[in-house]
């Protein structure tokens, strides 16, 4: 059993600090004033109702949108501002809801995609493809290497996805529900996945998720947004018996009984 979070992270360096991040589009607040820290290697968990702003916060730190509002630094460094191939290139790698690999390519050149455009200066194609090609052995995808990426399950793609952004050489890896739409068996392999890639890589994952089995049990600390706002955070025991975390999902008049 994991030791618990304060344990097993003691004199841990900051990598990550989100401080009062508001995002506004028009007169809908997606989020306001989340503060969030996390410290380097682990896995820290997002969770919330849908429409809770999980992945407008992801978007926010990947580049994709600019905040009306707050802070994120990664490393002790502002990146507001920055476009998403440079946050890439600092070392904040990510993968989105809906995977959107290059269907017609292989899995080994979609993996080297990453490897090409990933942190660091550039490298040749015979770095990207040994990088590209451990990433794949890693997650044990090396008899799919050849395969058209759209022959693949939806679970291999997923896994794909996360080898392509294992390849660009994150230090902080975002993982933006991995687990969607699969089975209990394929949840648990992604799950006990994630959890390998912090602990034999050393990167600090952070991962949205719905699916709160695995969540529950893959996680060392959790955060929980709920209409734009951080509500509560802690080890997942803590957070799985917070009255206002239960009363967001199930709502008060069902929790009052």
């Amino acid at each position: 059993m994991r030791k618990l979070f304060k344990e097993h992270f003691p004199n841990k360096s900051m990598i990550l600090q989100i401080d009062k991040v508001t995002k506004n589009f028009g007169g809908l607040v997606a989020l306001k004033d989340v503060c969030i820290s996390l410290r380097e290697k682990g896995v820290y968990g997002l969770i919330g109702p849908n429409g809770s702003g999980k992945t407008t916060l992801f978007n926010c730190i990947s580049g994709i949108y600019r905040p009306t509002s707050g802070s994120i630094f990664f490393n002790g460094k502002n990146i507001v501002g920055l476009k998403p191939h440079q946050i890439c290139r600092l070392g904040i790698g990510r993968t989105f809801q809906i995977t959107r690999p290059f269907l017609g390519m292989t899995v080994l050149e979609n993996v080297m995609v990453g490897s090409i455009f990933g942190r660091g200066a550039s490298v040749s194609y015979e770095e990207a493809r040994s990088r590209a090609e451990y990433c794949i052995d890693l997650l044990k995808l090396s008899n799919r290497k050849n395969s058209l990426v759209g022959n693949l399950t939806l679970s291999e793609r997923k896994i794909v996805e996360i080898a392509k952004a294992l390849a660009s050489q994150p230090k902080l890896l975002l993982l933006d529900e991995v687990a969607a739409g699969l089975n209990p068996t394929e949840v648990l392999e992604i799950a006990k996945l994630i959890r390998r890639i912090a602990e034999d890589l050393g990167i600090t994952v952070f991962w949205v998720e719905h699916v709160m089995k695995a969540i529950m049990s893959y996680a060392d600390y959790i955060f929980v947004l709920n209409e734009g706002m951080k509500i509560a955070e802690g080890i997942p025991q803590e957070v799985a018996n917070n009255t206002r975390v239960i009363e967001s999902y199930l709502g008060k008049m069902l929790v009052k009984g």
